[in-house]
């Protein structure tokens, strides 16, 4: 029996003002397999951090999923890490 499989994508993002052109565009083209995003960065009154983390979970096929975890990762100022949780 096969499990089924969760997909997380954690993508933290240094220079976010440079760097995340290039992440909004793939994450507008993938967004038919995103079925939650979450970002999450320091912010208050004074100080606006320069760097930030996006979470994503991932729905439908994995083929799509895997095919934007590889663009990200050529992304300069990006770094990508996966979580797949296993389950019947």
């Amino acid at each position: 029996m096969n499990k089924a499989r969760h997909l997380i994508i954690g993508i933290h993002i240094s220079d976010r003002v440079h760097n995340v052109p290039g992440v909004q565009n793939l994450l507008t083209e993938y967004g038919c397999s995103i079925k939650t995003r979450i970002g999450l960065h320091s912010v208050d009154d004074k100080f606006c951090s320069p760097n930030g983390l996006i979470l994503l979970e991932m729905a439908g096929p994995e083929k799509p999923t895997f095919e934007l975890i590889e663009k990200l990762k050529a992304i300069g100022g990006v770094d990508v890490q996966t979580m797949i949780f296993e389950h019947d």
